[in-house]
C-alpha cells in the first residue's frame, strides 16, 4: 500500500491549533472565569497544560527517533507496546475521534442560536438542533469521502482565518463593564474551588486537541520535523492566547455575567453580533474537520494491522483509493458513526467517557518516553530530546486527573479497556507480549539494583536466609522433577537458577544446539514459573559445576545452595555428585540432592521432613525448606509433617527444643504435625523412614559430608518405597526467627 506523502509542517499545526481554540473556547470558558475566577482559570490552564505539554514533548521525542507511520498516535503506542495492547487502547481512541467529530458539528449549532430563539420567542416554535447538525455533518462527509485530507486542509486554512479574526475582534473590543471595572492582577481572586473539578472536565476538552495534527503522520512529508514543531507550536500558542482570553474576560463582565451567558464573547467583540457566531462556527466546524480527516487514519492503520476479526473487513478498511492514497472506506466508516451521534443531537456523556480514552491515550504516550529513557535503549536516538522528568510528570497527572473528573467514568473506560484487550488478545493469540521497551526498563533497574546491593554489600545474612539455588541437570527431556523443586523453592521466598546441562566442547554447533534446547524447554515450561533457565555446555560436569558455582545470583545477591539430581532407578550420576562433591563443599553452598522417583508426588499428603540427632545444622534448614515450599501452589492444601529420629534416652531433651521451635519459630507446625519416633537398635533406618513415609508428596532427609565420604552411594540409595527425596546439607546453621 503506497501513500503519498504531500502535506508539511503547517497542517499540523492548523488542525491542532483549530481543535484546541474551539468550541468550548467561545460556549464555555467565560463560564469558568465566572465561576472559578481569573487564577482558578489559570490554575486549570496549567493543570490541563501538565498534561499535554508532556505529552507534545513525548510525541515529538517519539516522532524523531523512527519514522511515525499513518495513524499517529495509534501508531506509536502499538510500536511500543505491542500490537494488542496497541489495538486496545487504537480501538478506543479512534471511536473517540469519530464521536467527536459528532461533538463538534452539535456544537456548530449554537453558532446559530440566534435563529433558535429568535422562533422560539416570536412564533412559540422550538425548532430541532438536527435540521442544521444533519446538512452540516452530510456536507463534512461529502467533502471528506469525495476530496479527501487534500481539500480538507485548504477548507482549514480558510475557517482557520475566520477563527483567528473572530479572536483579534475580540480582543479589540470592549464594554460598559470595562470601561468601570478596577479589575488587575492585584485583585483578580479564587472562587468557588469547590466546584473546581467539575469546571476542569467541563474545560479540559479544549486542550485535547493538541494531538490533532499527529493523526495525518502518514500523509506528512517529514514527520520527525512537523510533528514535534506543529504540535509543540500550536500547544504553546493556544496556551497563551487562552491566557489572554482569561484575563480579557475577567477585565471585560461580571463574574454573573460570564456564568450566565454563554454568548458573553459576543458582548465584547467588535461586531460581536456577527464575528462571534462566525468564530464559534469556524471553531466547531474546524475541530470536526480535523477529527474527520484523522478519525479515518487511525482505523485505517488498525485495519492495516488486522486488528479486526475478519480479514475481508481488515482488508476493506485498509484499502486507499488510488488517484490521491486517501483512506475512503474508513472514512465511510467515520462519517456513518458521526452521523448517527449526530441524530441522536446529545453526546454530553460520551463526550466525558472520550475525555478518559484521550487521557489513557496521553498517559501512554508519557510512560511510553519514560520507559525509553528509563531503558536507556541504543537504538533510542531522538534528535528532539525531552527529559524523563517531564514524561513521568504527564503521565501520573493523566492517572490523577482522570480519577479526580469522575471516579464511575474512569471506572468504566478502564473496564471497557480491558474487555476489548481481553478481545483482541483471543484474536490473536500469537502477539501476546508486550515490547522491548520493558525489558530495557527491568534490565536497567535489575543493573541498578544488582550495582547498588554490591556497593552496599547487602549479602545475606543469618536472621534474613533465603535460598538462591542453582541447579544443573542434564535430564531437562527426561523428567521435570528438579525444575519442579527448583520453581517451589522460588515461587515466593527464594530465587532459582536451572541450567540445562550440554556435556561437549564450546563450539558454533553446539551453541546453536544451546539455544535450540533452551527455546525448547521454555516451551515446556507451565505459565506459573518463577525459575531462570538458562544452558552452560561444558567438556566435564565438574568444569560446568565449577563455571555454575561462580555465576552471580539473579536477584542480586550470592547463590548459596546447589541442587543435583538423580534417578532413583538408574542411580549412575550418583557417582558423579559424589565425585564432585568435594569441589562445592569447599565454597559456602547448602548442598541438596534431589532422589528423583517417577512416583506420582501426592501434595495432600504433605512435605515429611526427618530429623536425626546429628543433624545440628540441617536441622533448621530443613524445615525452612518444607516452609517454602508449601508456599507455592501446588501444595496449598498440605501440611508439614515432622519427624525426630532419636534413642529413647534423648526424648526429653528432644521435646523440649521441639516445644521451642512451635512457641517461636513462627511456622505452621501444631504439635499434631510433630512426631518424635524412637529408633529401634535392630531396625534400619531406612526401613524405619520407609514405611513412615511412603506416601508422602515430599520427603526431606539431612546428610552429613563425613558420611559422603565413608559410604558414598549408600548415603542417598536404599529408599525405594518414597517417592521423591531431598537430601540436605547445609554449609551453615540457620536461625528460624
Amino acid at each position: 500500500m503506497h501513500t503519498q506523502k504531500k502535506f508539511g509542517t503547517a497542517p499540523v499545526f492548523f488542525t491542532a491549533i483549530s481543535t484546541i481554540l474551539g468550541a468550548i473556547l467561545f460556549l464555555r470558558f467565560g463560564f469558568a472565569v465566572g465561576t472559578l475566577g481569573f487564577w482558578g482559570v489559570i490554575l486549570i490552564i496549567l493543570l490541563g497544560h501538565i498534561v499535554t505539554i508532556p505529552t507534545a514533548l513525548a510525541l515529538s521525542e517519539i516522532a524523531t527517533n523512527k519514522r511515525v507511520e499513518g495513524g499517529g498516535e495509534y501508531y506509536i503506542v502499538s510500536r511500543s507496546f505491542g500490537l494488542n495492547i496497541g489495538a486496545t487502547i487504537g480501538v478506543v481512541l479512534y471511536l473517540s475521534q469519530a464521536i467527536s467529530v459528532a461533538f463538534y458539528v452539535i456544537a456548530f449549532t449554537e453558532a446559530f442560536s440566534f435563529l433558535f430563539d429568535f422562533l422560539k420567542d416570536r412564533f412559540d416554535f422550538i425548532l430541532p438542533r438536527q435540521v442544521i447538525s444533519v446538512p452540516v455533518m452530510l456536507f463534512l462527509a461529502s467533502l471528506i469521502i469525495r476530496k479527501g485530507a487534500n481539500m480538507g486542509v485548504k477548507a482549514l486554512y480558510v475557517i482557520v482565518g475566520i477563527l483567528a479574526f473572530s479572536i483579534l475582534m475580540f480582543f479589540l473590543g470592549s464594554s460598559n463593564y470595562a470601561a468601570n471595572s478596577s479589575f488587575s492582577l492585584a485583585n483578580a481572586e479564587f472562587r468557588n474551588m469547590g466546584s473546581f473539578f467539575l469546571v476542569f472536565a467541563i474545560i479540559f476538552p479544549a486542550f485535547t486537541g493538541m494531538t490533532a495534527g499527529v493523526g495525518l503522520s502518514g500523509d506528512l512529508k517529514n514527520p520527525a520535523k512537523s510533528i514535534p514543531l506543529g504540535t509543540i507550536a500550536a500547544i504553546i500558542s493556544g496556551m497563551v492566547i487562552y491566557f489572554l482570553i482569561a484575563y480579557k474576560l475577567a477585565s471585560s463582565a461580571s463574574p454573573a455575567e460570564l456564568a450566565n451567558n454563554q454568548m458573553v464573547m459576543a458582548d465584547i467583540a467588535v461586531w460581536g453580533f456577527l464575528v462571534v457566531p462566525l468564530g464559534l462556527a469556524a471553531a466547531t466546524i474546524s475541530s470536526a474537520l480535523g477529527s474527520v480527516m484523522v478519525a479515518p487514519r487511525t482505523l485505517q492503520a488498525l485495519a492495516t494491522d488486522k486488528s479486526f476479526p475478519s480479514a475481508k473487513i481488515n482488508e476493506w478498511l485498509s484499502k486507499n483509493r488510488e488517484k490521491d492514497g486517501e483512506p475512503v472506506n474508513a472514512s465511510i466508516v467515520t462519517c456513518v458513526i458521526a452521523f448517527f451521534f449526530v441524530l441522536m443531537g446529545d453526546v454530553n456523556i460520551v463526550a466525558q467517557i472520550i475525555s478518559m480514552f484521550f487521557m489513557v491515550t496521553y498517559g501512554s504516550i508519557c510512560l511510553i518516553s519514560f520507559l525509553n529513557h528509563f531503558g536507556s535503549s541504543p537504538s533510542y536516538r531522538p534528535s528532539f530530546k525531552s527529559r524523563w522528568v517531564f514524561s513521568l510528570i504527564g503521565f501520573i497527572a493523566s492517572i490523577w486527573i482522570m480519577f479526580q473528573i469522575s471516579v464511575l467514568y474512569t471506572v468504566l473506560a478502564l473496564v471497557v479497556l480491558v474487555f476489548v484487550y481481553v478481545y483482541i488478545n483471543y484474536l490473536h493469540k500469537n502477539r501476546k507480549g508486550l515490547e522491548s521497551i520493558f525489558a530495557n526498563a527491568i534490565f536497567q533497574l535489575n543493573r541498578w539494583l544488582q550495582v547498588y546491593i554490591q556497593r552496599k554489600k547487602i549479602t545475606r545474612t543469618e536472621k534474613e536466609w533465603r535460598p538462591s539455588a542453582i541447579c544443573i541437570s542434564k535430564n531437562s527431556f527426561k523428567y521435570d522433577n528438579a525444575f519442579r523443586l527448583l520453581n517451589w523453592l522460588s515461587y515466593k521466598f527464594g530465587f532459582g537458577t536451572y541450567l540445562h546441562f550440554i556435556k561437549d566442547y564450546y563450539s558454533r554447533s553446539t551453541s546453536e544446539q544451546a539455544k535450540q534446547e533452551l527455546e525448547k524447554i521454555l516451551k515446556n515450561i507451565e505459565t506459573e514459573n518463577s525459575v531462570y533457565v538458562d544452558t552452560i555446555v561444558s567438556p566435564s560436569n565438574t568444569s560446568a559445576i565449577v563455571q555454575a558455582i561462580q555465576l552471580p545470583g539473579i536477584a542480586g545477591m550470592e547463590n548459596n545452595m546447589l541442587i543435583f539430581d538423580f534417578d532413583k532407578e538408574d542411580p549412575d550420576e550418583l557417582d558423579v555428585i559424589i565425585d564432585n562433591y568435594r569441589v562445592v563443599n569447599a565454597g559456602d553452598f547448602d548442598i541438596c540432592v534431589l532422589a528423583v522417583s517417577r512416583k506420582p508426588v501426592f501434595y495432600k499428603n504433605g512435605i515429611h521432613v526427618w530429623i536425626k540427632t546429628f543433624d545440628e545444622l540441617n536441622a533448621n534448614l530443613m524445615i525452612l525448606m518444607s516452609f517454602i515450599i508449601l508456599g507455592h501452589p501446588d501444595w496449598k492444601r498440605s501440611n508439614i509433617k515432622i519427624h525426630y529420629l532419636c534413642r529413647e534416652e534423648e526424648v526429653e531433651s528432644v521435646q523440649m527444643w521441639l516445644d521451642e521451635l512451635i512457641v517461636g519459630g513462627r511456622m505452621p507446625i501444631f504439635r499434631h504435625n510433630i512426631e518424635i519416633v524412637i529408633r529401634e537398635k535392630d531396625i534400619p533406618v531406612k526401613k524405619i523412614i520407609g514405611d513412615y513415609s511412603s506416601e508422602a508428596g515430599l520427603t526431606i532427609i539431612g546428610f552429613i559430608s563425613e558420611d559422603v565420604k565413608q559410604n558414598g552411594r549408600e548415603v542417598f540409595e536404599g529408599y525405594d518405597k518414597l517417592g521423591n527425596v531431598l537430601f540436605v546439607n547445609a554449609c551453615s546453621a540457620k536461625i528460624i526467627d
